[in-house]
């Protein structure tokens, strides 16, 4: 590859945290107009190599980093975001940071808003100047168009569905004037096949147009099928740079790990036998309405038996993530739910808590964690403030303080179980990666020790490998203590995996209830709405 194909060069770049070492010697090149997709486990570095591309401001609070990198074949060490926006470098994290009560176009054109003169502008400066929405519109009309894809640019943020506002999130880093380099950091993990397909063949038309993209994901088929190159990173180290042709995904998932994952692909789809019909009921759900923007339920009801490992899913928008949010009282809801045969009051989330529920959100930063605050609080913090545990008590309770070290052993005891990568216990919430923090949201739920666990995409966004050991450790902690699971995901093959029984959502409603083996065909009638089945399997 000769110099002048070359946009972004990368020699010998390492970073610590805190003396753990989680880059290492990392080398690999980028051509103008051509696509690398960048794999590894969760903790494997990807994260922090882009925070490094993307001059984030922890990488210079920490110490730097190590080695050099070039673009356009000048040596560049951004020191915040704005240097790298500015050098064309554009870049869409995994967690949204768009303004809800905003429209399409104003998210699309934030900080990079279109004016126009007016009298007093014309006297005392530019920054005077008004709003031009006609040219915004135009602008933010232009990006969507490019994607590809049907949004309003009028519509508020807060009324779209999660996809929506993936698409958005991209719309307005391909808007930014003289963009080279886009990062994409698992931009699928929250769009439906078709909302994916679609951004798949618009990475491939804004790389014919000359953009180069950096395409992280742990959806492997999308690797193979977009990317021109490939970089393979475990454990800091970049252990494959190659194209991408000729490649397979059980080869990807292998330099992800460093093993044969065949032996555990058979486990990992291993079927679960349908639970003993004579159980009794846990939960019973009757005509659930929930008004969750771009998830709205509006008339659910169901059955759980208690023990099972109960299933909800369906495509995205349908309902599905509606459900566990207006049991849990996250979001306005209306309908009748018995808790162990009594009636459990909706719209009362410390009440729920305090019944023996129990809620890992699909949305770990916004509702799962304290950011800024230890592994060992986050873990603890729930159980602490619902049912006064990791408390030391004096004169009958009447004087109270916290038991540093009853949260610091069950912290380390989680870490180790659920094989959470980090310094300690004491370390920042915030520096895990995703699939790091995943875990920690399952700790904290584990803390409280329910008889009833929510669990809501517990995978998004995780690797094979750690999706593995999430996977099992729900499967563990069922068996081991009877506790009842609903678990939602997006993944059909993950609720067969583990699921009793599995509930599909189509537009609001239960369209049927399956049994883990029932054929692929069957869920797949159900998500579409083509045919509707009663919880005793007869077609209605």
């Amino acid at each position: 590859m000769s110099n002048e194909n070359v946009l972004l060069k990368v020699e010998g770049v390492g970073k610590q945290f805190e003396g753990n070492r989680v880059l290492k010697d990392i080398n690999f090149s980028l051509a103008k107009g051509k696509i690398l997709g960048l794999v590894g486990e969760n903790g494997a570095g990807k994260s922090t190599l882009m925070r490094i591309l993307f001059g984030m401001n922890v990488i210079a609070e920490t110490g730097g980093y190590e080695g050099e990198i070039y673009l356009d074949n000048e040596k560049i060490n951004f020191k915040s975001p704005l240097d790298a926006l500015k050098a064309g470098i554009g870049m869409v994290h995994q967690e949204f940071s768009l303004i809800p009560g905003f429209t399409t176009t104003e998210n699309i054109l934030l900080n990079m808003e279109k004016t126009k003169p007016n009298v007093i502008s014309r006297i005392l400066g530019k920054r005077l100047e008004m709003i031009d929405m006609g040219a915004m519109k135009k602008s933010a009309q232009n990006a969507i168009e490019t994607l590809g894809v049907q949004l309003d640019p009028d519509t508020l943020v807060s009324e779209m569905p999660v996809g929506h506002k993936q698409f958005i999130e991209i719309a307005r880093e391909i808007d930014r004037e003289k963009v080279k380099l886009l990062v994409l950091d698992e931009p699928t993990a929250v769009l439906t096949e078709s909302e994916a397909e679609i951004l798949l063949k618009s990475m491939r038309r804004l790389a014919d147009m000359g953009v180069s993209i950096i395409f992280i994901s742990h959806r492997l088929h999308e690797i193979t099928s977009v990317c021109d190159t490939i970089v393979v990173l475990r454990d800091g180290v970049i252990v494959v740079e190659r194209p991408v042709e000729g490649v397979h995904v059980r080869q990807i998932a292998e330099w992800m790990v460093g093993r044969d994952v065949e032996g555990k692909k058979a486990e990992y789809e291993k079927v679960v036998d349908v639970t003993d019909s004579n159980k009794d009921i846990i939960l019973e759900v009757k005509n659930l309405w929930v008004d969750m923007p771009g998830e709205t339920v509006k008339d659910v009801s169901f059955k759980v038996k208690r023990g099972e490992i109960f299933g909800i899913g369906g495509l995205a928008g349908q309902g599905k993530l509606g459900i566990p949010n207006g049991i849990m009282g996250l979001f306005p809801s209306d309908g009748e739910v018995l808790f162990n045969e009594k009636p459990l009051p909706l719209n009362a989330t410390l009440n729920a808590l305090k019944s023996g529920l129990a809620f890992v959100s699909e949305d770990r930063r916004g509702v799962g964690l304290l950011l800024d605050e230890p592994i060992d609080w986050n873990i603890a913090f729930n159980a602490m403030q619902v049912q006064d545990k990791f408390i030391k008590r004096l004169l009958g309770g009447l004087i109270k303080w916290r038991d540093d070290k009853a949260m610091k052993d069950c912290a380390q005891g989680y870490i180790k179980a659920l094989e959470i990568k980090c310094t300690s216990e004491k370390q920042r919430t915030r520096q895990l990666s995703g699939g790091n923090q995943q875990k920690v949201c399952l700790a904290k739920a584990f803390a409280l020790e329910p008889s009833l666990l929510f669990v809501s995409e517990p995978t998004r966004g995780i690797d094979v490998g750690a999706k593995k050991l999430v996977l099992d450790a729900l499967r563990r902690y069922n068996e081991e203590n009877n506790t009842t699971i609903v678990m939602v995901s997006s993944e059909l093959e993950e609720l067969r995996s583990i699921c009793n029984r599995i509930a599909i959502i189509s537009e609001g409603r239960v369209s049927g209830i399956l049994p883990p083996g029932a054929e692929a065909a069957e869920f797949g009638l159900l998500m579409s709405g083509e045919y509707h089945l009663s919880e005793e399997g007869e077609t209605r």
